[in-house]
């Protein structure tokens, strides 16, 4: 086996050394026509991750062009380690969701400890202080060993990381489906607080300015981890674990404070996190962004191993790195705020003018590349779409209907019990959500509110997505996923204001696939401009396959609202004896992609839900303005299940009673999934207010003290069952799935 150092230009064109680091023949063409000549090894890597479609887009790019971006109330959208929104008082709320798919595949633990210690990077980057965590997961059904290892310990790496932190993980979302069993989803969302006027940028200016390494010394842990996250999984990811970053919770916190001092110094001009592609990516898209070049003196970067090569170090993404530029002279300064909190920050290069990234090593020149060849001119394809036989089918089939439910009351146990509508307490009562003290609406609730401390203001913050939907109809499903997240934020008292978007999807080389996204992509963005709730940041994760089959395509919206007041918090579970209950929307007979459809036929098929975003955006403006006129004591969206398991899921919080008759088709009325509805109780005395307020408001019930869960329809009881006995099922479902034998 050939060293590094034996590998010299010629043979990596001869031994096409290129293609097994994730190069293409026409790629490696146009880098020799970059440099004219051919690339050393070096740079070989270096491109090779910047061109990975996990750091260029290159892919996606097309696709991402359409999401609209900007409004008002937007001061950061794409393009920089967060986006930032206003949230008034000359304040701002910063925030992105990354994945971390592939590490968490082979490496569960670490792979998403990591990928909450980056995008929290992510965040303070900008100059926030991180002040919530949330998550978004995807697995196969527990049903195997495999799967509930995974799940297992990708959970406990999420709560190892944060918890250390003092990060509060205040939310999330958890659905099991065959599709992910090889290839399971680990998305991980961070939001921010910020004044404006600290905003930070990641950006090289200032010719002959410093470039200082601050943070933990670099190692050989995560080498090539972006292309590693830009090829499907196979038998052979297991060798690939030293791709998998490990990462120091602890060493983390220090840097947070360290540079949150850092970023009120007038020394400082631009700071970025060393995430995919470590050193490589951050220093030459710092330098491209500011229309500047970087030199390099690797010699001078912290070393955790010896004997480390210019490769190594270029493509090592070690965890807990900072790049920041500083004004030449004044690096002092930073340098001792680091070393208050036993930090190192070290001067390793300057800012050039010639627009060059220009490496040295052992007095070498190692690498000379144009930086915008990395960062900006990256390649970008346009990649044939073509619609799924599986589609054109499931459109021309009659609307599926669930002829084989008798007993509503086994079915709606049956329901229950499904892990994805199942309580998810195994998983948050892991996690510290009450750090820091600001959490106001804990885990478990439609979304987590969170107090800006100081002001009577909050955020709501959620992540969605019913990936079901979006592999029955890409574009009608990735509405949903965006009306949904509106819907959480609504439920608890928020406007709605933006959101950032974790795009999982299979293969884009195969045509269906890139089908599926650009469909999801159109329906997202559709949704985005009815609700005002452009897209300001986010992560694309393709390439999630195992076994030749692609997952679900899965675009995640983590979204986040604004209460004007904390009198707004508005919970998800019914409060008082004798409020009456409502149910906003009408249920059509709508079962394709549904709980209920999985829980009788093992499989997904025919159409999705229909959603009509004016009526959504109507439903949620007229139901937010009820709230924020003080008339409403709960509200919760009917999802998954339909309005049966709404009616239980709102029981449980308090564990209250309900007496409710409904008319119509039982199964419809119970189990349906059709959108834009709400369940909303209000007070005996707000009746007639809520009635003049929400238009499409029917009221079905009562809230009782009996602890019986009792639905009437067509004026014959039809289900009644002690809420206790139902709860017991609902909370008790995860866990014994996870202690049975395989």
């Amino acid at each position: 086996m050939l060293q590094a150092s034996e590998i010299n230009p010629e043979v990596i064109e001869k031994e096409y050394i290129y293609k097994e680091m994730g190069l293409t023949d026409a790629e490696y063409k146009h880098i020799k026509n970059v440099l004219g000549r051919r690339p050393n090894f070096t740079e070989t890597g270096i491109f090779s991750v910047m061109w990975s479609e996990h750091c260029s887009y290159k892919t996606s790019k097309p696709l991402l062009k359409k999401f609209p971006t900007k409004a008002p109330h937007v001061l950061q959208g794409p393009g920089e380690g967060a986006g930032i929104i206003d949230i008034g008082g000359g304040q701002a709320a910063v925030f992105k969701i990354e994945s971390h798919n592939h590490p968490s595949a082979v490496e569960p633990y670490q792979g998403a400890a990591t990928g909450v210690g980056g995008i929290i990077r992510d965040v303070f980057s900008m100059g926030a202080r991180p002040v919530a965590l949330l998550n978004s997961l995807r697995f196969g059904n527990l049903d195997s060993g495999r799967v509930k290892y995974l799940f297992e310990e990708v959970v406990n790496g999420i709560a190892g990381y944060g918890n250390c932190v003092g990060v509060p993980t205040v939310g999330g979302e958890v659905q099991f489906d065959n599709c992910y069993e090889g290839n399971p989803l680990v998305n991980a969302m961070c939001v921010g607080l910020i004044d404006q006027k600290d905003i930070q940028k990641g950006i090289a200016a200032g010719i002959g300015n410093t470039v200082l390494y601050a943070g933990a010394p670099t190692g050989r842990d995560g080498i090539h981890g972006a292309t590693f996250a830009s090829e499907d999984l196979s038998e052979e990811s297991e060798s690939k674990r030293p791709s998998v970053q490990v990462g120091d919770p602890f060493m983390e916190k220090l840097l947070i404070e360290a540079c949150l001092e850092a970023i009120h110094c007038d020394a400082l001009v631009g700071m970025q996190d060393m995430g995919a592609a470590g050193l490589t990516s951050s220093a030459s898209e710092m330098a491209s962004k500011a229309g500047t070049g970087m030199e390099m003196d690797l010699d001078l970067v912290p070393q955790r191993e010896r004997n480390m090569t210019p490769y190594e170090l270029m493509l090592s993404e070690s965890q807990e790195r900072m790049l920041m530029v500083v004004k030449a002279g004044e690096e002092q300064e930073i340098v001792d705020i680091f070393k208050k909190y036993g930090l190192e920050a070290v001067a390793v290069g300057r800012v050039t003018e010639d627009h060059q990234f220009r490496l040295l090593h052992k007095g070498e020149v190692v690498a000379d590349i144009p930086v915008d060849s990395l960062a900006e001119d990256a390649p970008v394809y346009h990649k044939p779409s073509k619609v799924p036989a599986y589609y054109e089918e499931y459109q021309q089939m009659t609307d599926y209907y669930p002829e084989d439910v008798k007993n509503y009351t086994e079915t709606l146990k049956a329901l229950l019990q499904q892990p994805t509508i199942a309580s998810k307490e195994w998983v948050y009562d892991q996690y510290d959500s009450m750090v820091q003290t600001n959490t106001v609406v804990t885990p478990g609730s439609d979304a987590a509110v969170i107090r800006v401390r100081g002001t009577d203001k909050a955020l709501a913050v959620t992540t969605d997505c019913n990936s079901r939907y979006i592999y029955l109809d890409p574009e009608t499903g990735g509405q949903i996923a965006v009306a949904e997240a509106a819907r959480n934020i609504v439920c608890s008292g928020g406007k709605p204001l933006a959101l950032t978007d974790g795009l999982n999807f299979g293969n884009p080389d195969k045509p269906e696939n890139f089908w599926q996204m650009e469909k999801s992509v159109d329906g997202m963005s559709a949704a985005s401009l009815a609700l005002n709730t452009p897209v300001i940041s986010g992560n694309v994760s393709l390439y999630n396959e195992s076994n030749n089959q692609a997952i679900f395509p899965t675009p995640v919206v983590g979204m986040v609202g604004l209460l004007e007041s904390l009198d707004h918090v508005t919970p998800s579970f019914f409060q008082h004896a004798g409020d009456a209950i409502y149910v906003i929307g009408k249920a059509e007979a709508e079962f394709g992609g549904s709980e209920l459809q999985n829980v009788l036929e093992n499989k997904y098929f025919g159409k999705a839900p229909a959603l009509d975003l004016t009526t959504e955006a109507k439903r949620q403006q007229q139901l937010l303005a009820a709230i924020q006129a003080g008339i409403i004591a709960s509200a919760h969206d009917v999802a998954e299940g339909g309005l049966a398991v709404a009616l239980a899921e709102s029981s449980f919080g308090k564990q209250t009673g309900i007496d409710v008759a409904l008319e119509g088709d039982a199964v419809t009325e119970f189990f349906s999934e059709t959108q834009s509805r709400f369940l909303v109780s209000v007070r005996p005395e707000n009746k007639t207010a809520f009635e003049e307020m929400v238009e499409d408001a029917l009221a079905i019930g009562t809230v009782t003290d009996d602890g019986d869960y009792q639905i009437s329809i067509n004026s014959e009881r039809t289900i009644e069952q002690p809420m206790e006995s139902l709860k017991a099922l609902w909370k008790g479902a995860i866990p014994c799935l996870l202690k049975s034998k395989d």
